[in-house]
Formats: structure tokens, C-alpha cells, sequence
């Protein structure tokens, strides 16, 4: 046989989009070339391919060898298509005697060592998630089983090199008896080693974060230094409620792509960039693009301590994916989409100095140095965040009281029993409603409205922000198991909202 084809997939984004790779082996002066859109590194794989099948004991054939990359017209980038080309090389050459109807139901991925070892890549958890939606057996490095088998139902065969691919191609029996890996996702526990049993006192921030983990609203806390910001958010996902499956294999998925390791599979994600971090670090870029770390944050917490500190381009970047719950990265050689629905958690101090309005040190700035501080927000990203509160410092006698606070555990069965009213009234957390849905749903009487018509006339509220209270409403009435809003829950939700009003 004097041609090959075998199957792979590329990365684009989130996506992972079918390559077939054609090789063939014709007379003429010996060569090896690759076509098909490669990058660097994909052109680099013809020395390791080479070395790696002849350290294999396999003979590299002395003819003139083309392998095209289909479709011609997408960009081909990292080692992940080595293992590929490698046994098409084989069965073109005629050292692997393979049926074409065999090679079409097996994918394959892998970098190639020179020794002809099988080295993992990026991005195999999207790989592996296409694989097994066209039915297909994945074939892997050995290094990669961890990745996948978060994955129910996959069948996968994973192999230390070159030759144990081989190997198990050519025996029928090993192939029939390929293994399903798979986890029971639902048992996995999820630990963490913080609690809100260890916040003293802090009462009004705890109570704005119980809400925030029950509705999933962005919220701004202002205090001086030492108040306890950090150690409220740091808390906040031991109350949210745990991933479903679907949920935790998207970010399993997004977690592939990047450089970063996830910690657990069932935890949602909690992101604390430095406040030097650059807007692409934050949104995501580069060649091929990658998740940024609101993409990282993905169905978890995006913590921005030091607010003000954030370059102002870096925070205008942000607003875009608090709307739509994801960012589309568009570069001149390539575009890609990742999914970006995180719960922005964001501190600040009241100015430079930390101590504006504190009871127990006196503030240093003068009062256009603290407008000065406070302005670097924009108004438009402090419309989209809900919940706007105050943390004062706690007094020593708070710090040293025998009192036992209340755990997360106590505080999420609440959160769960309110989220669970939102799922079964409409289907999504009350974040999530669009216009039309606040409407329906957070439907007020007429005393209610007009309590609401002259809180925004007041503080000059946006619809944007209008809407984001009345969600903020309906999530303090689920917690508190109403079916209709009450005026009180108006008042608290607009309390929530008051610190930064004050601005106007």
C-alpha cells in the first residue's frame, strides 16, 4: 500500500475540529514533507517521526513522503499530530497491514520522544470528548489516562510508545478487549480547609455572600485594610452549590488547554490574579489562543483583590464577559471562543491610604485623593456587579468572643434549598434571566414599584442596574422561601447596592 489515512483532531478554542492525515509514499528522490497549513512545531515532526520509527525497529521508508493535513485551509499547531503520521507511515509502507475500515474508527494522539516514547499534550480532554461523540477509539499517551478519565464511557487504549501502538493494532483479540475508563463523578468528594466558622463577626458580609452563592451575583466589598475581604471571598465556595457533571467536565476541558493544573475535578475553580496581570492574562490570547483567567474562573469565583490597582484597560476587558458569560479571542491568524461565566468577587479600599471612614485609625488623603482612588472603577463595570457592601474592621472583642460562628455547611444547605427553588420555578439561577424573565418572575406590586421607580430616580440607576436589584430581590426572597416580593426584600436588595450609590 502506497497510502495511508489516519485520524486526529486539531485545537481551535474550546473546539476539536477532525484532521485526517493522508500520507503517501511515492518514487522519486527521497523526502519528507508535510502540508496542510503546519506550524513550526508540526513541521519539526518529521525529524521526530523519523527518529522515533526507526528506534522503534521499524525502517523508515527510503521514498518520497507527503502527508497533507485535511482540510487544507485550518491551522495546524503543536506535537499532538506525531502519532498519527507516524502510523501512517507504517501502514503506507507496508509494515503495519491495517484495513481502512479500522483505521476509521480510531483517532490518535501524541508527541513522539526520538526513542519512539509517547509524550503528553495540551487540550486532550476536548480531544477526547469528540472521540467518543462519534463513537471512535482514542489512542493516547499513557501519561494522559488521568485527563480523560473524567469521561464516561470512553473507549481508549493508552500506550508508553510507538511499539505498544503498534502492537496492539496488529492483535485483533487486544483490540476487542479495549478498556472503558471512567470515574463516578457523583461520589467524588470535593474538601476544602477553610470555613466560615473561622470569620469573626462580619455578619453583613456573610449574609451578602449567602445571597451571592444563591442567586450567583458579582459583588464588591469596600473596607479598610485587615477587615476580613479576602478571608469572606476566599470562603465563598464552600456554600456554592457543587458542580453537576456536565459543568465540571467543561471545566476539566478548559483547564486542559492552559498551563494550569486543577486541584480537584468536582471543585469550581477559584481564580486570584495579581493585580499586575495584563489583559490577556485575564481574558485569554496568543498563538494558539488560550484560556485567560476568566475562562479559568469558568462556573467558579474570579477573585479581584486591590480593585483599583487593575490596570483600567484590563478591567473595561471584563465587562463584555459579565454580560454574555463567555469571550471570543480574535487575532489575525486565528479566532476562538471560550466559555467565561464566572462570579466576579472583587475588594477594594476606600482610598490610598485604606482608612476613609474607619472608626478606629484615621484616613490621611485629602477628599480628591479618595475620589481620585474611587474613580479608577468606571461606572460601567460597577453597573454590572449586583451586590455593593461595606466591611468595617471588627473589634478585638469580636475577635476574642467564645461564641460559635456559623459553618458553611449551615450556611449552603440554605443556599442549596433557594437554589433549587430557582431551578424548579424556571430552569436557571436568577443571574441568568434575561430581560423578559425578570419581568415574569420578579413581578412587584404597586407600592413595591414605586418604592423601586423612586430608588432609581435618586441614584440615578441604568436599567442595567434596575434589573440586576430585581434579581438581587428575588434571590433574598428564595433564601427566605417567599413565592411573592415583599418590600422588605426590595429595601434589603437596595441596601446591598447603597455604598457605591452614594458616588452619584
Amino acid at each position: 500500500m502506497q497510502l495511508a489515512i489516519t485520524k486526529t483532531r486539531a485545537m481551535v478554542g474550546m473546539q476539536a475540529p477532525e484532521v485526517t492525515v493522508e500520507v503517501h509514499l511515492s518514487l522519486g528522490l527521497p523526502g519528507f514533507a508535510i502540508v496542510g497549513l503546519p506550524e513550526a512545531a508540526v513541521r519539526e515532526s518529521k525529524d521526530r517521526v523519523r527518529s522515533a520509527i526507526i528506534n522503534s525497529n521499524f525502517e523508515f521508508p527510503d521514498r518520497k513522503i507527503i502527508v497533507n493535513l485535511a482540510p487544507g485551509d485550518l491551522p495546524k499547531h503543536g506535537s499532538r499530530f506525531d502519532l498519527a503520521i507516524a502510523v501512517g507511515i507504517l501502514v503506507a509502507s507496508g509494515q503495519l497491514n491495517l484495513p481502512d475500515h479500522l483505521l476509521s474508527t480510531i483517532e490518535f494522539i501524541g508527541e513522539l520522544a526520538l526513542t519512539g516514547d509517547l509524550r503528553p499534550v495540551k487540550g486532550v480532554l476536548p480531544f477526547a470528548i469528540q472521540t467518543k461523540v462519534n463513537k471512535n477509539i482514542l489512542v493516547l499517551p499513557q501519561a494522559s489516562v488521568d485527563d480523560v478519565a473524567i469521561i464516561h464511557g470512553l473507549n481508549v487504549f493508552a500506550a508508553d510508545c510507538l511499539l505498544d501502538v503498534c502492537a496492539w493494532l496488529s492483535d485483533d483479540q487486544a483490540r476487542t478487549l479495549t478498556p472503558i475508563m471512567q470515574i463516578d463523578a457523583k461520589v467524588t468528594n470535593v474538601d476544602y480547609l477553610v470555613d466560615y466558622a473561622d470569620v469573626f463577626g462580619q455578619e453583613q458580609g456573610k449574609n451578602a455572600l449567602e445571597i451571592a452563592a444563591a442567586g450567583g451575583h458579582n459583588v464588591l466589598m469596600i473596607g479598610s485594610p485587615g477587615s476580613g475581604k479576602t478571608m469572606l471571598a476566599s470562603r465563598l465556595m464552600t456554600i456554592m452549590p457543587d458542580l453537576t457533571y456536565e459543568e465540571a467536565l467543561e471545566v476539566a476541558a478548559i483547564y486542559s488547554l492552559s498551563d494550569t493544573q486543577q486541584a480537584q475535578i468536582m471543585r469550581r475553580p477559584f481564580r486570584m490574579p495579581h493585580h499586575t496581570a495584563s489583559h490577556v492574562a485575564l481574558v485569554g490570547g496568543g498563538r494558539p489562543p488560550k484560556p485567560g483567567e476568566i475562562s479559568l474562573a469558568h462556573k467558579g469565583v474570579l477573585f479581584l483583590d486591590e480593585l483599583p490597582e487593575y490596570s483600567r484597560h484590563s478591567l473595561e476587558t471584563l465587562r463584555q464577559p459579565l454580560e454574555s458569560g463567555k469571550v471570543h479571542i480574535s487575532r489575525a491568524g486565528s479566532q476562538a471562543e471560550f466559555p467565561a461565566e464566572f462570579q466576579l468577587i472583587a475588594a477594594m479600599n476606600p482610598c490610598p491610604c485604606g482608612y476613609y471612614g474607619d472608626t478606629q485609625r484615621n484616613c490621611t488623603c485629602s477628599p480628591d485623593q479618595v475620589r481620585r482612588y474611587q474613580e479608577k472603577i468606571s461606572g460601567p463595570l460597577l453597573d454590572r456587579i449586583d451586590i455593593h457592601i461595606e466591611v468595617n474592621s471588627i473589634q478585638q472583642a469580636q475577635w476574642f468572643s467564645k461564641s460559635n460562628n456559623e459553618s458553611s455547611a449551615d450556611i449552603k444547605a440554605r443556599v442549596l434549598e433557594a437554589n433549587q427553588r430557582q431551578l424548579s420555578r424556571q430552569g436557571k439561577m436568577n443571574f441568568a434571566l434575561s430581560t423578559q424573565e425578570v419581568r415574569h418572575f420578579c413581578q412587584l406590586n404597586q407600592e413595591t414599584e414605586k418604592m423601586l421607580a423612586m430608588a432609581g430616580a435618586k441614584y440615578k440607576l441604568s436599567m442595567r442596574a434596575m434589573h440586576r436589584i430585581l434579581k438581587v430581590t428575588r434571590t433574598i426572597a428564595d433564601l427566605i422561601g417567599a413565592d411573592i416580593i415583599e418590600m422588605t426584600h426590595l429595601a434589603q436588595a437596595l441596601n446591598l447596592r447603597q455604598v457605591t450609590c452614594r458616588r452619584e
